[in-house]
């Protein structure tokens, strides 16, 4: 019986690394708003694609060079980018066979959870900034979602990760 290989580790850590990239570059006030939230795109592609590859684990620490990059609070979005990977991968089942505006939903919902713990860890320290702030990219990231689904699948396909 032929073992199937894993590979694709380097493709997987690129997309993140491509991920932070989108989500640093400089962007106009009106339009940082809005902006997508691409490392939770990709980490949600990749624990309902790969899930025994990419877990809580990997999650954890996206969350924590996120915290470093965007000079957040010390582990805010290493808990929440935890919180979501776990969710995903309880959910990868069904989250799997719903056609992409269905999943682009279900993003929708777990943003808006991502966006209600990171409002109330914001409270807690006395920073919480208006609801709209977090509204706004939970919505374009549910928008976005069919897209980076559709180009990380053929990703996927092309440099046959599994």
């Amino acid at each position: 019986m032929k073992k199937a290989t894993t590979h694709g580790g380097n493709i997987i850590l690129f997309s993140f690394i491509i991920a932070f990239i989108l989500s640093m570059v400089p962007l106009p006030h009106i339009l940082q708003s809005v902006r997508p939230e691409f490392v939770l795109i990709v980490l949600i592609y990749w624990c309902i694609a790969l899930p025994n590859r990419v877990g809580v684990g990997i999650g954890w620490i996206a969350g924590l060079v996120f915290d470093v990059s965007s000079d957040a609070l010390l582990g805010q979005h290493a808990l929440t980018f935890a919180l979501i990977a776990y969710l995903a991968i309880k959910l990868h089942q069904r989250i799997r066979v719903f056609p992409v505006w269905q999943q682009a939903l279900t993003v929708l919902v777990l943003m808006m959870f991502q966006a209600t713990i990171t409002l109330w860890i914001k409270g807690m320290i006395g920073t919480a900034p208006p609801f709209t702030d977090f509204i706004l990219p939970a919505l374009s990231t549910a928008l976005f979602w069919p897209i980076g689904y559709i180009l990380m699948r053929q990703v996927r396909r092309y440099y046959q990760i599994n």
